[in-house]
């Protein structure tokens, strides 16, 4: 979990690699109209992510083992998330705003625009049981440690 531009879906894709399983990016399960909308620079509200919430927890029951790169930026959205999935364990890509906002600015997303990064902060509630990662480091080194936790912590 993180905001947009923390390295979820590169640090996710990767991690899926090394542990032999599905990836999942939530991205791909945004309703078209949370797609124009954000693409039009407008934020979602929590009624908007309720429809996209719901089809990720579907997701989740129905597979054995799998790393889904989600925002999952409130605490009810990943209470959510773990209704479906009470084994699901929640790691924090975490960065500073100059970071993130300098890889957003570099990167093209088909509806994320960087104007949206301040409304993500606004909106992040930090995990407290989550397991915490700096993403200023390269990606491999990321992943390496996470696998290291996830193969060892039940």
């Amino acid at each position: 979990m993180g905001v947009s531009g923390s390295g979820k879906t590169t640090i996710g894709r990767l991690l899926a690699g090394r542990l032999g399983c599905a990836f999942l990016d939530a991205d791909d399960f945004h309703p078209p109209e949370n797609v124009a909308k954000m693409a039009a620079g407008r934020p979602l509200t929590d009624e908007d992510r309720a429809p996209w919430l719901d089809a990720l927890a579907d997701q989740l029951s129905r597979r054995e083992r799998v790393v889904l790169a989600c925002s999952a930026l409130k605490a009810s959205y990943r209470e959510h998330l773990l209704q479906a999935r009470p084994d699901l364990r929640v790691v924090w890509l975490r960065g500073e705003p100059e970071l993130i906002r300098q890889r957003m600015e570099s990167r093209r997303h088909p509806f994320m625009p960087a104007s949206l990064l301040d409304s993500q902060f606004r909106d992040l509630e930090p995990p407290a049981d989550a397991t915490a990662v700096d993403v200023s480091r390269p990606p491999e080194a990321i992943v390496e440690e996470l696998a290291r936790i996830l193969e060892t912590k039940p």
